[in-house]
């Protein structure tokens, strides 16, 4: 992995992949698996350094986040909390020495089983865990600290889990101010922080309750809030706290950090969805992809498979088809398994709970498939060191 590469970062049920482009976006190979065959939740990368990180782990492994500085030839693992796994060495010398266990306590025992989402900012690498919390490490993740902040909500308490568990699945950072940031927690919804996550605020109000009042869907918006399963979270590009997020029930604008949302789904075929992608250097450009529902099986509405963009901030929209399968699919994108490069044009990338990775290199106009028959897809992220 070298300067001026393109690397699609792909964490699945049985690893981490690296799906490379080189300087072109072409002749796409694949390495992996990656981090011992672990469950992967998330694959990011630092474009200055090109150091990898992958989090994940379950209730066998325990949760944990890998390491990679040489361009993913070599992986090192933080375990951070002890799972089943554990428990049998602990117990089976024999089971102990196959698996090369060493009775050395994870920092925060089990007070987690996952590790969900990863983000890396002004220095510090922040990762999101099941059940939600928030941890920090300032020295690239090999140590960690448990932020107070957010676990002391007074509405913590209150948090209700979504189908996949109460997770912490999104943080976004403000590029210019290392004390702003904002999270997602499915079902809790978004907290935004302006001290640097010593205290956090909720923000799941409504711009126009009235508007949104006629909705009788468990997660859609009431009592002057947005429905608090958020799946998928940006940030747009630019000095203004422009945010989107994809909804259990909706696609959502908020030009004010989140204090306020605007519905932005008219003109998309359904409420409900996973990932959410904003263009690099554009704020009005956005793609999302659509879902039949979430009691209708959760793929492409009539089995064609689009991903809709929408080039003024979500007032229209316009699905993008050219490439995709359009008969008979029935594959899932979840939450974090679409990314995006900082080309121009720029590039964005989807996986599949099939298997397969697709990407566009002219913004959305047409697609292909880069990658297939990879294990169950669960986050797509871009290490663009162009």
């Amino acid at each position: 992995m070298t300067d001026g590469t393109v690397t699609v970062l792909v964490g699945t049920t049985k690893g981490a992949f690296l799906v490379s482009g080189g300087a072109d976006r072409s002749g796409w190979t694949v390495t992996g698996p990656h981090c011992g065959g672990w469950p992967i939740n998330h694959v990011i990368g630092d474009p200055e350094t090109g150091t990898l990180w992958a989090g994940g782990g379950g209730d066998w492994h325990g949760a944990g986040v890998w390491r990679s500085e040489d361009g993913g030839e070599t992986w090192e693992l933080t375990k951070l909390t002890k799972g089943t796994m554990d428990e049998w060495a602990a117990n089976d010398p024999d089971f102990a020495a196959m698996i090369g266990w060493t009775d050395t306590p994870p920092p925060f025992e089990d007070k987690f089983t996952q590790v969900w989402s990863l983000h890396h900012a002004h220095g510090t690498l922040y990762a999101g865990a099941k059940p939600a919390r928030l941890l920090a490490s300032k020295d690239g993740g090999r140590t960690w600290d448990h932020m107070d902040g957010l676990a002391n909500h007074p509405s913590a308490d209150s948090w209700s889990p979504g189908a996949a568990g109460l997770v912490l699945h999104t943080i976004v950072s403000d590029p210019s101010d290392p004390a702003k940031m904002w999270i997602g927690i499915s079902a809790a919804g978004v907290f935004a922080t302006e001290d640097g996550g010593t205290s956090w605020e909720r923000r799941n109000r409504l711009s126009n309750a009235e508007a949104c009042a006629h909705h009788d869907h468990p997660a859609a918006p009431r009592d002057g809030d947005i429905g608090h399963c958020v799946h998928n979270m940006m940030r747009a590009p630019g000095d203004g706290d422009l945010l989107y997020q994809q909804n259990h029930h909706g696609v959502w604008r908020s030009a004010d950090g989140g204090r306020s949302w605007d519905n932005i789904t008219e003109g998309l075929p359904s409420t409900f969805g996973f990932p959410i992608r904003v263009h690099p250097r554009d704020p009005e450009t956005i793609f999302t992809l659509p879902l039949n529902g979430d009691m209708e099986g959760r793929f492409p509405p009539d089995a064609a498979a689009a991903v809709w963009r929408s080039r003024d901030g979500g007032q229209t929209w316009q699905d993008m088809r050219e490439g995709l399968p359009q008969e008979a699919c029935y594959f899932t994108v979840l939450r974090q398994a679409m990314g995006g490069d900082r080309r121009d044009p720029a590039g964005v990338y989807f996986g599949t709970n099939s298997g397969s990775v697709f990407a566009t290199t002219d913004e959305g106009d047409t697609w292909q498939e880069i990658a297939r028959h990879m294990p169950t897809i669960l986050a797509v992220e871009v290490l663009d060191r162009g």
